[in-house]
Formats: structure tokens, sequence, C-alpha cells
């Protein structure tokens, strides 16, 4: 066996492998030659335009780095807007100058069919902050339920305080309360 057989992974270990792995590298491979080959002419057509040069390159870094799923700048999500913010530039630099790598940017998510790590890891981080919230809130509709219960109690004994006081007066019957001091020691 060549030394390029043995670092090669056995074949099964490739099958088993999701396509996200086998596919984001090629997409984050053609983003980076494009961007290569079109700053290098873009520097060629215009040298005293250096200004283009670095949009390209700085487009075509975001798109790998969004490709690949490690996102800097931006929410992850493979849109112009993120593309836009992850590049640094206005989105208009995308949708009216450099409308190639627009199209270019949009055909390698459609190849790439699957959506990045850190959108995934969002995913489920909304889907957990989302059962927390409705656990949340079946927590505080019975902490509310359970307060107007125990006001209605509070008002019964208030009320059931109250007619015992009456019907004590009433009777000519004289109980010590603690209001009146009776019942202390001196």
């Amino acid at each position: 066996m060549t030394t390029a057989q043995d670092n090669a992974p056995a074949h099964d270990e490739q099958d088993s492998g999701s396509t996200d792995h086998q596919t984001e590298p090629a997409a984050a491979g053609i983003a980076e030659t494009v961007g290569r080959v079109l700053a290098m002419a873009a520097t060629a057509a215009s040298p005293s335009r250096p200004g283009d040069t670095a949009e390209i390159e700085a487009i075509t870094d975001a798109m790998v780095r969004l490709l690949v799923g490690t996102p800097l700048r931006s929410d992850g999500q493979l849109t112009i807007k993120s593309l836009a913010e992850e590049a640094g530039l206005k989105r208009n630099k995308l949708t009216h100058k450099h409308t190639g790598l627009k199209d270019l940017f949009y055909a390698l998510v459609r190849m790439q069919d699957a959506r990045p790590k850190v959108v995934d890891s969002l995913k489920r981080k909304n889907d957990e902050l989302t059962q927390k919230l409705t656990r949340l809130r079946t927590e505080h509709d019975q902490l509310g339920t359970d307060l107007q219960q125990l006001a209605r109690v509070v008002h019964v004994l208030e009320v059931e305080n109250q007619q015992l006081r009456e019907s004590a007066s009433s009777d000519g019957v004289g109980r010590a309360s603690p209001r009146d001091g009776a019942g202390r020691h001196r």
C-alpha cells in the first residue's frame, strides 16, 4: 500500500458519513477558487481600483465561512443578507455590483442542500426555549389560579371572623381579643 492509501479513510467510513461533510468542502472550495480567480481578474482589469478586489475577497471568504457553518459576523443563515453581513458589506454590493457572486452563492447553497451547523444549533436552542416558555406559562397560570383561590379563602375567613365578632358582641359576652391587651401578665 502507498502512503496515500494508508492515510485515506476506508470505503465504509466514507459511506457512513453524512452528505453534509462531503458537499460542504466542495461548495466552500468552489467559492474559494472562484473568488481567487475573480479577485485576480479584477486586479488585472483595473489595478487602480483595489476596492473591487477587496470586496470580492471579502464576499468569497464570507461564502466559505457560511457554507462550512462557521460564521463570524452573521446569524449563519444561507441568505444574501447574512452573506453581506458576514462580508462586512452593504447588501446592494451583492444585489447590484457583484451579481455573479450572488448567483454563485445561491447555486452553491442549492448544491449543498443542507442547513449549516449554526442554524441547526440555533433551531435546537429555540426549540428548548419554546418548551421552557410553555412550561413557565403553565406554571404561571397555575400560580395565578392558586393566588385567586387563596384570596377567596382569606376573604371567607375575614367574613367568618367578622361574623364571630358581631355574634360575640350581640351575646353580651365580652371576649378578650389580642387588641384589647387582655390576657397579658403584668
